[in-house]
């Protein structure tokens, strides 16, 4: 039988394995150079709006009206008029910085023991975080001589609160990698007892990293990327490529200890586990792409990073990965650890033979543990029926007892709605005419106190700031943007030739909830479906592809109940240092969908194809079920160990989002690496019996894939020699 695609890439790298080698290095090189003189470009504020919102941001940017960068200095005293003397020395300091432009009047609160210093950082809001140094600087100082003189100072503003937003990411990301290498490469220690074979993994794996960070910089020209896109790469990166490699490794010396030959040896891993990856690899790309169904910008950028992450480390590891191997030889097991290597054929298996007495009752009795296992499950997803989502605002997204969260909150609590106005923008052909500006008054009168327009009138636009009740992102400020967009607005321009939208930071996050709600049924469909095809053209069986989907929808269901329990209803938060926040970023269900479907192929392919290519040598079904489990349990436990770790990395960070992330997917992944693959898999497949393997009349069409060599035994042949790559 002619060798499948991945044996072929894996024969032809071990005989040429300078050339690999130097390649993969040479690639890695030019990707990372390349990309880093390319820079990345992120997105403006104008490219993240959608619906209403976004349609206003776009007719701001198509007339070249630039929204400065506002900034909110409130000072406050504990007697009325005690801030005079600080704001006026501030207002000096922050002038004096060269930076600032409009300073206005200190507005004092209706007690008169606090004041508010408004003005805008100059040149373009794009540059803003570039120089708003000096001005924070300022307020600093402001902090420290108010604290001996009884006085508080907060800020917040546009390019204040982006500026440590990026500085927290950025000293996240550097954390996160500082902790999940070195704690990926202990897991992989204890795994492999030597070395070599434990830096090989994570060494392909961050190489892949890199060369992806190196190609989304030149992607994020065509489309441009959230910063938190990176966080996201890193993590799937990471996680991907280790298990890549382990499942090849792990595969490479349970050969060996069977008594294989290095070059037979290697030549089963590439046929075996280098497939799986290649069709694991291609289910989580298929399913990535799923994302760009959404008609959010923040999705096609995960969609593009993940895809490309995972793409490079698939690549390298059903090529250099191979040639690595075959010119270590036995130096793979190199730098042994005391009492953590383990020789010969009973230390390969141990991990096999503690999951064969764990799978013995399971295989026993499998209604009892199908039925138990998804019980477990479904009580785990239960929480997740009550799930609210929203765009969590910054207090709730850093903490209660973060600086920014302080001064976010104590800004808005005495003047409400200054950091988060609505605006209404308007575009006519005529904004001066008669019409047109009465109408500009009435939703000026309409929105009450402290609404502000600004027209200009070269560009035939018009601009209302409209100050909401309520925090702006509770109920009380929700309310009043449906009235401004339902009534107020509306009625002010019925009949007008003139477009009319409110935008704003509040309707940026109820357009993209509305786009968000619209598009997680395309991109689930699309998802499901491609899962089902590539299962279908896979294993023949229809069985076996309906039942992955409805195994990693129980895996989703169980993450989703988790994150629920913990973020929103604050069930153990503070274990992991975070707090209740009452819902879960809107963006998240979505994203854990798509990652968790794509993920849990991993463990599947794995796991089905072992037990698969057991069927090929004529073992009856439960005898494969158990082979197939056994053999693949020491990588399945190895790799999803790793993954948790990672996940559990990102879990410990400082923003809400990656917390929640982080928690969603480690939970996920450790029940689909135990309850899932250990017991409901095996339980539900031999209920299922020879139903797994049929393969419909009317699908008998389709080709016959071999999952792996049927090789003799070692002891009846003698030592092959590879045979030469068909390509």
């Amino acid at each position: 039988m002619r060798p499948n695609l991945a044996a072929r890439l894996g024969v032809w790298s071990a005989h040429h394995r300078k050339t690999a080698i130097l390649g993969w290095l040479l690639f890695v090189v030019l990707a990372t150079t390349i990309g880093g003189a390319s820079g990345m470009v992120t997105a403006s504020d104008d490219e993240m709006g959608v619906g209403e919102s976004g349609r206003a941001a776009t007719i701001l940017n198509d007339a070249g009206v630039e929204e400065p960068a506002g900034e909110l200095v409130m000072v406050s005293s504990k007697t009325a008029d005690g801030w005079r003397d600080a704001a006026s020395d501030l207002s000096k300091a922050l002038t004096a910085t060269g930076e600032t432009r409009g300073m206005q009047a200190p507005l004092p609160s209706d007690d008169g023991k606090d004041a508010l210093l408004r003005f805008e950082i100059k040149g373009a809001s794009d540059d803003a975080t570039d120089r708003v140094q000096p001005v924070l600087d300022a307020v600093q100082k402001a902090k420290d001589d108010g604290a001996r003189s009884g006085v508080s100072v907060y800020q917040f503003g546009d390019a204040s609160s982006e500026k440590q937003l990026s500085d927290l990411l950025a000293d996240d990301l550097t954390r996160a990698e500082f902790t999940a290498v070195p704690l990926a490469l202990g897991i992989l220690l204890v795994a492999f007892g030597a070395v070599v074979a434990a830096l090989l993994p994570v060494g392909l794996a961050l190489t892949a990293c890199v060369a992806a960070f190196g190609l989304l910089s030149l992607a994020s020209h065509q489309l441009h990327l959230f910063e938190t896109t990176y966080s996201v790469m890193f993590l799937m990166g990471l996680a991907v490529g280790v298990d890549y490699c382990l499942f090849y490794l792990r595969r490479e010396r349970d050969e060996r200890a069977a008594g294989h030959d290095a070059q037979t040896a290697l030549r089963i891993a590439a046929a075996t586990s280098g497939r799986a990856v290649l069709v694991s690899g291609l289910t989580v790309m298929v399913a990535m792409a799923g994302m760009f169904l959404s008609g959010l910008l923040l999705f096609k950028g995960f969609a593009v990073a993940t895809i490309l992450v995972v793409c490079v480390a698939m690549l390298g590891s059903v090529t250099v990965l191979p040639a690595l191997l075959s010119a270590l030889g036995d130096r793979i097991n190199a730098g042994r650890i005391p009492f953590l290597n383990r020789k010969g054929k009973k230390g390969a298996h141990a991990g096999g033979a503690i999951a064969g007495k764990l799978l013995r009752p399971v295989l026993a009795k499998p209604k009892f543990f199908a039925v138990g296992s998804a019980v477990l499950l479904l009580a785990l997803a239960a929480p997740a029926l009550g799930m609210k989502t929203e765009q969590l605002g910054l207090e709730k997204q850093f903490g209660s007892d973060a600086p920014l969260s302080v001064s976010f909150r104590e800004i808005t609590q005495e003047s409400p709605g200054g950091p988060a106005p609505a605006r209404v923008v308007v575009k006519a052909d005529d904004i001066g005419a008669k019409e047109t500006r009465d109408a500009l008054a009435a939703v000026v009168r309409d929105a009450g106190k402290g609404a502000e327009l600004t027209v200009h009138k070269s560009a035939g636009v018009a601009e209302i700031d409209v100050p909401l009740p309520g925090d702006g992102s509770d109920a009380k400020s929700k309310e009043a943007l449906g009235e401004l967009r339902d009534d107020v607005v509306p009625a002010a321009f019925d009949g007008l030739d003139a477009q009319a939208y409110v935008g704003g930071d509040l309707a940026e996050s109820e357009d993209f909830s509305d786009q968000l709600s619209k598009g997680i049924v395309p991109v689930f469909a699309f998802i499901a479906a491609v899962t089902f095809l590539l299962m279908l053209f896979s294993f023949r069986s229809v069985v076996i592809a309906v039942t992955s989907i409805g195994l990693n929808l129980l895996s989703v269901g169980a993450a989703y109940g988790v994150m629920t329990a913990v973020f929103q209803h604050g069930w153990g938060a503070e274990l992991i240092g975070s707090e209740q926040v009452g819902a879960i970023e809107n963006w998240m269900p979505l994203f854990v969908l798509v990652v968790l479907f794509g993920l849990s192929m991993d463990y599947h392919v794995f796991v089905v194809s072992r037990i698969s290519e057991a069927r090929e040598r004529g073992l009856d079904n439960r005898a494969a079920i158990r082979e197939g489990i056994t053999r693949t349990a020491g990588a399945v436990t190895g790799a999803a160990v790793i993954m948790v770790a990672v996940f559990a990395v990102f879990g410990t960070l400082s923003m809400q989002d990656m917390q929640q992330m982080g928690v969603g997917l480690g939970v996920a992944v450790l029940l689909d690496a135990t309850v899932v693959r250990m017991v409901l898999l095996p339980s539900l497949m031999t209920l299922l019996g020879e139903r797994n393997w049929r393969t419909p009349r009317y699908l008998s069409w389709l080709p016959r894939i071999s999952h792996g060599e049927t090789p003799v035994a070692p002891e009846q042949r003698g030592p092959q020699p590879v045979p030469s790559a068909r390509v």
